[in-house]
């Protein structure tokens, strides 16, 4: 299982998973519960239930670069084009606008 930290605008908003049945998002209950909690999304509305796809989410899978970064990423690494997560974490630990995705390792206990 591959997993990431989801921030939004610096402040923990929730966590990502590719699992053997998908993907997962859920928001973290600190985030839902704080005053200013905006949705990452507007297809990730702001709930305490799991969201699950066969596919990456297309709001996640829309913040991996296209053209010539995504040729630069590829050519210096041996991700496939097909491993969207990887290229996500990759990617998306700072990319432009108010989302982070920040890769998380199996063996951190806070996850």
């Amino acid at each position: 299982m591959i997993k990431a930290l989801v921030y939004f605008r610096d402040v923990l908003a929730g966590r990502l998973a590719e699992t053997d049945d998908g993907y997962e998002f859920q928001y973290e209950a600190a985030y839902l519960a704080w005053p200013q909690a905006e949705p990452i999304s507007l297809t990730l509305p702001l709930r305490k239930e799991v969201y699950q796809s066969n596919v990456l989410f297309p709001f996640f899978d829309g913040l991996i670069p296209e053209g010539w970064l995504l040729d630069v990423a590829l050519r210096n690494t041996d991700i496939s084009i097909l491993d969207r997560m990887s290229l996500l974490l990759l990617c998306c630990k700072d990319c432009i606008g108010a989302v982070s995705v920040i890769p998380v390792n199996e063996e951190d206990s806070y996850v």
